[in-house]
């Protein structure tokens, strides 16, 4: 693979999967033989905690954004082909930075410039939220994979992240890539599929073609520090899962 890529996965309206994405997609990338970075840029420590490791035990991210130590001294193995950074304890404490100006959005983009190489995937699991750490997975990004629920106020959530993203296509005079995935799907129900056309009709080749389907193993597997691929890896969420990194891989949208 001659691309390196890049990819924030955010949406600044919680509960919409994206962890359970971030956590999953990142494993269905290494199964597949890439070689994969992912980063918790999350205060919460949810994709840390969904790969099976304690963020209290590890130094993390908190320590390269704030204390610039060296990113590749916090690589976790987690999975064959895939390597972790943690979010830290202190990782909170980024969003009362006020020094620096603009290069306080540079951090991260800054701290990956050498890493870059090594990795087909690198992959940034983002807080819900607007704040600091956002813009510095945004700036360090070339693409976004934004998650979102079958409803009318996800798709209202999500033109106000489109017009955001507007912006820092602006700031940075580069395209960022645009993937949009529906998780959490319920096909039967009729206002699902009536988001899902206004997805397809209103941002065409950005939705991929693969819907990650409301389960009860996707929402379980975390608890056991496991993916869909090792807790449940032939059910329906893992064969999901399968086609999504195929989605990711080749660009298949709408």
């Amino acid at each position: 693979m001659s691309e390196h890529r890049i990819i924030a996965v955010i949406n600044q309206k919680g509960g919409v999967g994206k962890t359970t994405v971030s956590a999953n997609l990142v494993h269905g990338l290494a199964l597949k033989g890439f070689n994969v970075l992912a980063i918790d840029l999350d205060p919460q420590a949810q994709l840390t905690t969904s790969l099976g490791v304690d963020n209290s035990e590890v130094n993390g991210l908190d320590e390269v954004l704030l204390n610039q130590r060296a990113i590749s001294d916090l690589f976790i193995p987690a999975r064959e082909n895939l390597y972790l950074v943690a979010a830290g304890y202190g990782l909170a404490d980024i969003e009362h930075i006020t020094e620096g100006g603009a290069s306080r959005g540079m951090l991260l983009r800054n701290a990956l410039t050498e890493e870059i190489e090594h990795y087909d995937y690198i992959l940034i699991d983002c807080p819900p939220s607007s704040g600091l750490l956002v813009v510095n997975a945004i700036f360090a990004s070339k693409e976004v994979l934004i998650p979102m629920t079958g409803d009318f106020l996800a798709l209202q959530g999500l033109s106000h992240l489109m017009a955001t993203l507007g912006n820092f296509e602006q700031a940075l005079g580069n395209h960022i890539r645009q993937m949009i995935v529906l998780s959490k799907f319920q096909a039967r129900r009729c206002l699902s599929q009536e988001v899902k056309n206004k997805l397809i009709q209103h941002f065409p080749g950005k939705l991929l073609q693969t819907e990650i389907s409301e389960s009860v193993a996707l929402a379980e597997s975390p608890s056991f520090g496991k993916t869909i691929f090792e807790y449940k890896p032939k059910s329906k969420s893992a064969l999901e899962y399968k086609k999504l990194v195929d989605d990711v891989i080749d660009m298949r949208a709408y």
